[in-house]
């Protein structure tokens, strides 16, 4: 099974992490497998969706699991994780959704993809140009993913303060993603900004790309 959505949480604990509910759905669908005892559930990351990375979710036998592979099992349960996915699992947690009217599961992880890696910088002019520049060539493009973008609504000094709207606007994951992700990429990118200044209404907006 794949997951479709992903929710975001601060804490970061060793490993991946699987709550009882979680393991409860997951055994429960095992039932429908042949040979459920002898099954586990392999994680892994795929790929990157804008700011946030995308993820499998699928039962393998546990006879087939490389040597590679990071193992762990909770009461009836193990969990196989891909050496490659491990450290960008690392403090995420496997969850049950918090609305209950959404099926499937959900990864709730405090990491995020270098939406910069593979990426050639040019950037040219005064910090608020080159912020500018940084905003439109390489972030707001994947931010488009998730409907939504970043804005530079003024520099103070060596402050940015920036705007997120669209789908970001009302979105409880764009406060983790302006902190763990572009504020990452801009202290990278651009040394001189020293803050970053959110002046996002995180409570506002009446659609919100994520819930």
């Amino acid at each position: 099974m794949t997951i479709d959505q992903v929710e975001t949480s601060e804490g970061a604990t060793k490993g991946l992490l699987v709550t009882e509910a979680a393991v409860e759905k997951v055994l429960e669908v095992r039932l429908e497998e042949d040979e459920p005892e002898k099954l586990g559930l392999r994680v892994q990351i795929i790929g990157v969706n804008g700011p946030e990375f995308s993820y499998d979710l699928s039962f393998e036998s546990i006879d087939d699991a490389l040597e590679s592979d990071v193992i762990s099992t909770i009461g009836d349960l193990t969990i196989l994780v891909p050496e490659e996915s491990y450290e960008n699992l690392n403090g995420a947690t496997l969850d049950l959704p918090s609305n209950p009217m959404q099926g499937g599961l959900v990864i709730r992880n405090p990491n995020r993809p270098n939406m910069l890696d593979g990426e050639e910088l040019e950037l040219t002019g005064t910090t608020g140009e080159k912020l500018q520049q940084l905003l439109d060539r390489h972030i707001n493009p994947s931010l488009a993913a998730h409907g939504g973008y970043a804005e530079l609504v003024k520099m103070e000094g060596t402050a940015a303060h920036i705007l997120m709207g669209g789908g970001c606007q009302g979105c409880a994951m764009s406060a983790a993603t302006l902190r763990q992700g572009i504020e990452v990429m801009i202290a990278e990118a651009i040394p001189e900004i020293t803050e970053i200044v959110d002046l996002t209404d995180h409570e506002a907006g009446e659609n919100p790309f994520f819930d």
